[in-house]
């Protein structure tokens, strides 16, 4: 899907869901799947086993259920990026674990957990 506040949804086994535009969404469900969103604001969501939520744009934000991926983005604000970072859903980073369904961010080069 593409343009300001879009989603897309996508359910199957290795399935992939992507998403550009403002303020956008990709939600993927599913072993092995994978939800990319790419805009400003974008936010990515997936759940199943080994499956990744990519936030790729300007203060995007991921989460997933216990066991998935993130993929986090920092931009700068002209959409430089600035660092990338991948962690596990249910694993320790920096001494704290990754929580499921909660959207994380990168702030600053940490990981931090978004607005809702």
């Amino acid at each position: 899907s593409s343009g300001f506040f879009s989603t897309a949804p996508s359910s199957a086994f290795s399935s992939t869901a992507p998403s550009s535009g403002d303020q956008s969404t990709a939600a993927s469900s599913g072993d092995r799947s994978t939800a990319a969103s790419s805009g400003w604001y974008g936010r990515a969501s997936a759940d199943g086993p080994e499956s990744l939520a990519v936030a790729g744009g300007y203060q995007g934000a991921a989460k997933g259920t216990a066991g998935c991926w993130l993929v986090l983005t920092e931009r700068d604000d002209d959409g430089a990026i600035l660092t990338v970072k991948t962690v596990k859903v249910g694993a320790k980073h920096k001494g704290r674990r990754i929580q499921p369904d909660t959207w994380y961010t990168l702030t600053d080069g940490q990981i931090v957990e978004a607005a809702s």
